[in-house]
């Protein structure tokens, strides 16, 4: 049966790539507008495509260096020095599936906003479908690529047996899912370093100095900031949750290998370990078919709908899901042990229900989220209204808004981890991240559709649209901004299960006892918690140095190219589009290194139980910034867009004024430190499973 679930799943998978091809097609074969829309999109997409020309280069040395010091080791369980030919191979299909599905998500969104543009011009719905078909792209590309990636592996490493030694198995197929972290990190540090200069500095100078619209022309840094919603928004979230997405499925499948009832024998234990090990894998591929079928939930005809078939896609892919995922369960009957090695088991419906516990949880964090950073309710509000006295009563109330912001949703996630651990031991928690990122086809989709409604927008304003373009453009836009904080709840959510998963599974691996009365492991505590900190303070100084040079830029031109805000003078975007890029591409650096290195040098210098410790420090700690980070961003992102939409004196005003200045504050919170965190704290894992034949014994 193992050839048989991992063929199932590898034929959805090769249908999930197909119907994101599909979709694709019929993307471009819609209109993309008049000659001035397509010059403004091709700058756009030039920029976009160089951007991440020049990341990939970068960051194939870095996969080269890797992969060299992988295949440097043995598969000989003996004599590992690093872990081999299999850990090696699997690394590199990671990185080059995580890179190409975040490439394909770039090069779709960049096409299809201009003809979202021209679609508005007819209708709403026509421009709806459209922006979210290009979501879907990227969703189940993502999707496509890691199951495929997955079922490839497990297929030519065949089936573990009985007495397989559990870390060589787990080396062998890690490798893929730290193939896919360290892509997504950079990817994520460095988009969102792009992005977030382009927006500040275009804000501070744009909107505060010169007083000028949002995607107006004028504006030197127009083009680069429309490039990063996409090099940011899409690629890089999409790195984000593939890596997520395979590191859930793997991670759960390790578990799953480690408990086997220890009463079974013979072919009932060959049979148990084959549907523990493949049920992840299995409901993956369920959840291919229901963001499908989710997808034709999506449809509406005016703005009063739009909110509503976006999420009711997301509820029909999880209903779908659900019953889906109970025939699987009827069929393959996983039954995990509650503990390694105990007698003591689960029922499979007991882990069905830790499924679905996960899948509920992804959408109640979502919804959460979207309470908070929502413009239509009480906390952005609020801060709008304290924008009245200033910029920094809006930034004091931002803060308190996005520090109160963690206590819901790390409820949730505690009763979810609480519930699914009773129901069937660490193997329930993990089944419950697979739940949650199942139907990722969809939420992903309905994600990525923001950035490019967000870019149809910048468009219509560019080329000098009908007003009624960009009302069209502006009603999806502000309806990507609560699927966007929908998703941000999913990765986070997700982020701090599949961590755990991984946790779980080092501690498995690694064989260790972790203790309070430890001093290594209280030490590690310690250095992990401080992780997230020191990782933030690099990412936002990084923001800031090129935010820097972006303010600078645009002074100069609006002072030196006569006739800029006139109109009649010709910005040079690419000049903004450059400076963005070489300060994303230096400072994306130091944090990346920072996660991959940390957790080998406690190993190497303090052993095994303080990396443990560490890890688990960086867990909880990173999930509390990375709620705090992401929700305060969204708060005051969309307390501003209050203001601009009328409220307390509307755009020009004082108070919008103030507003701006807290969400130049908040652009690096929620879209480049608080992301990157989600993949800081399961890189570190990943690392240190890859990393640990080089620890120190302690004791040693």
């Amino acid at each position: 049966m193992y050839l048989v679930w991992n063929l199932l799943s590898l034929v959805i998978a090769a249908a999930g790539l197909a119907y994101a091809v599909n979709a694709y097609k019929q993307i471009m074969a819609k209109d993309p507008g008049d000659d001035l829309m397509q010059k403004i999109a091709k700058s756009v997409q030039d920029g976009a495509k160089a951007f991440l020309y020049a990341e990939y280069k970068w960051l194939a040395v870095f996969v080269v260096v890797v992969f060299v010091l992988l295949m440097m080791g043995t598969d000989d369980p003996a004599n590992q020095q690093f872990l081999g030919f299999r850990t090696a191979i699997a690394f590199l299909l990671g990185a080059g599936a995580s890179a190409t599905a975040g490439y394909f998500g770039m090069h779709t969104a960049t096409r299809a906003a201009v003809r979202t543009t021209q679609a508005a011009k007819t209708s709403l719905g026509a421009a709806l479908d459209i922006a979210f078909k290009s979501g879907t792209v990227m969703g189940m590309t993502v999707v496509s690529m890691g199951l495929i990636g997955i079922t490839m592996l497990f297929m030519i490493y065949g089936a573990p047996s009985a007495d397989t030694e559990a870390i060589n198995y787990i080396n062998y197929v890690l490798g893929f899912s730290f193939g896919a972290s360290s892509i997504a990190l950079f990817a994520r540090v460095g988009g969102g370093i792009f992005t977030k200069a382009a927006d500040v500095g275009g804000d501070l100078v744009g909107k505060i100095e010169a007083g000028i619209p949002e995607d107006d022309p004028r504006n030197p840094a127009t083009i680069a900031d429309n490039v990063g919603d996409n090099v940011g928004d899409v690629a890089g979230m999409g790195a984000d949750l593939f890596e997520s997405y395979v590191g859930a499925i793997i991670s759960t499948a390790i578990i799953g290998f480690s408990l086997v009832p220890g009463a079974l024998e013979g072919d009932a234990r060959a049979d148990a370990m084959t549907n523990l090990l493949m049920y992840p894998v299995v409901l993956a591929a369920v959840g291919v078919v229901a963001s499908f079928i989710g997808t034709f939930r999506v449809k509406a005809d005016d703005e009063s709908k739009l909110s509503g078939a976006l999420f009711g896609g997301l509820i029909a892919a999880s209903i779908a899901l659900v019953i889906g995922g109970a025939a699987i369960t009827m069929i393959m009957k996983p039954s995990p042990a509650m503990t390694p090695g105990s007698a003591d088991q689960a029922t499979h419906w007991m882990v069905f229900v830790a499924m679905c516990i996960g899948l509920g949880s992804g959408i109640a964090i979502g919804k959460i989220t979207e309470y908070y950073t929502s413009e239509k309710m009480a906390p952005a509000q609020t801060i709008a209204q304290q924008s009245q006295t200033g910029a920094a009563t809006n930034i004091i109330h931002g803060l308190a808004t996005g520090m109160a912001s963690t206590w819901a949703p790390t409820l949730v996630l505690a009763l979810a981890i609480y519930f699914c651990n009773d129901l069937a031991g660490m193997y329930g928690i993990c089944v419950a991240a697979v739940g949650m990122l199942s139907t990722l086809g969809i939420s992903l989709g309905v994600d990525a559709y923001g950035p490019v409604a967000d870019n149809a927008g910048g468009l219509a304003e560019m080329s000098h649209q009908p007003p009624e373009v960009r009302e069209r453009t502006d009603q999806l836009d502000a309806t990507g901004n609560t699927t966007a904080a929908i998703g941000k709840g999913f990765a986070i959510g997700s982020a701090a299960l599949t961590a755990l998963a991984l946790f779980s599974a080092y501690k498995v691996a690694a064989d260790v006892e972790l203790r309070l009365d430890n001093a290594e492991v209280v030490m590690g505590l310690l250095l992990g918690a401080m992780l997230p900190f020191l990782f933030s303070a690099f990412a936002m100084k990084a923001v800031g140095k090129a935010a820097n040079a972006m303010v600078e830029e645009v002074r100069r031109q609006f002072r030196e190219i006569p006739g800029i805000l006139e109109g009649t003078g010709e910005p040079d975007y690419m000049r903004c589009i450059d400076i963005s890029t070489k300060g994303a591409l230096r400072e994306m650096v130091a944090p990346g290194l920072l996660a991959i290195t940390a957790p080998i040098i406690i190993g190497m210098v303090f052993g095994k139980e303080a990396v443990g410790g560490m890890l688990a420090g960086t867990t909880a700690a990173g999930v509390m910034m990375a709620l705090f980070m992401a929700n305060a961003g969204g708060a005051w992102d969309n307390a501003k867009k209050y203001i601009e939409a009328g409220a307390l004196g509307g755009k020009g005003s004082d108070a919008h004024k103030a507003a701006v200045q807290g969400d130049t504050v908040g652009d690096p919170f929620k879209d480049t430190a608080g992301p990157s965190i989600n993949i800081l704290m399961k890189l570190m894992t990943i690392a240190a499973l890859i990393s640990l034949p080089l620890f120190k014994v302690t004791g040693s």
